[in-house]
């Protein structure tokens, strides 16, 4: 044949360097497939344990009782501080009240006679009343400042309690999704390992190999001509080099490098 009539793809597969063949048993070979299977198994069972939905829900669930905790941490100072504040305007009214009182008990008694030190003392009780609405005003502001936040607090509480006890329900759900995963995986581990144990220690080694570096997938059955590994047709010159092969000899796909399988329905 003309070299310049051979197609790039088809001189680059006959001038790839092949590994030394690797001959294995037909139905040791099938059995790698068993492997694959159980290994992709595997692999969709452990992505599902780190994409359970509840574990989802848990971390918003902490998130939001975080955010609840922190809140409810500012409303309680809030409230302490306005106790404070309160204590103050009630020390202050005290202090109007009690000078208003022995002002007015100089008045009753009769202990001022000058007219002008009366007339201010008239006018320093005024002063006092007045004072002492104002602050009487400012200290029933501050208890009904305190009133909305200690309603806020306890809102802030009672929402925390309630995540808290619906989280409590999702981390039960996503133990118990877990349990079952990790049940089934076990399982699957044992059935994969009494496989392996059937294949030879070379084959197993290659296998691991491969899958490590091919995205999980180092084995893949060559059906209807396609490597069931990556999806592509095979092409003749490939399909004609399979077809020569002794049933035992372990094919590798030019294309992904991958283990093919050669079955029943291989079309070779």
């Amino acid at each position: 044949m003309d070299p310049a009539r051979i197609s790039p793809r088809a001189r680059c597969v006959r001038g790839r360097r092949r590994e030394p063949a690797l001959n294995v048993d037909p139905a040791a070979q099938l059995r790698l497939l068993d492997v694959q299977a159980a290994d992709q198994k595997l692999d969709q069972l452990a992505h599902r344990r780190s994409t359970l939905p509840e574990a989802a829900e848990l971390q918003k669930l902490a998130a939001e009782h975080s955010r609840l905790r922190d809140a409810e941490v500012v409303a309680s100072t809030t409230v302490a501080d306005l106790e404070r504040e309160q204590k103050r305007a009630d020390a202050d009214v005290e202090q109007v009240r009690a000078r208003k009182a022995r002002d007015q008990q100089r008045l009753d008694a009769g202990q001022v006679s000058s007219p002008k030190e009366l007339e201010n003392l008239q006018s320093e009780i005024a002063s006092l009343e007045r004072r002492q609405r104002v602050l009487e005003d400012a200290e029933l502001e501050i208890m009904e400042r305190i009133e909305q936040a200690q309603r806020e607090a306890e809102t802030l509480a009672a929402e925390r309690d309630a995540i808290g006890r619906k989280a409590q329900e999702v981390q039960e759900a996503r133990d118990a999704a877990w349990a079952a995963i990790d049940a089934e995986t076990e399982s699957l581990r044992a059935e994969r390992a009494a496989i392996a144990a059937e294949i030879p220690a070379e084959l197993m080694s290659l296998y691991e190999k491969i899958r490590a570096e091919r995205d999980g997938i180092g084995a893949a059955a060559l059906s209807q001509r396609r490597c069931e590994g990556c999806r592509l047709q095979l092409d003749a010159a490939e399909l004609n080099h399979i077809r020569g092969l002794a049933p035992d000899v372990v094919v590798r796909h030019e294309e992904c490098r991958r283990i093919l399988v050669r079955t029943a329905e291989s079309g070779v």
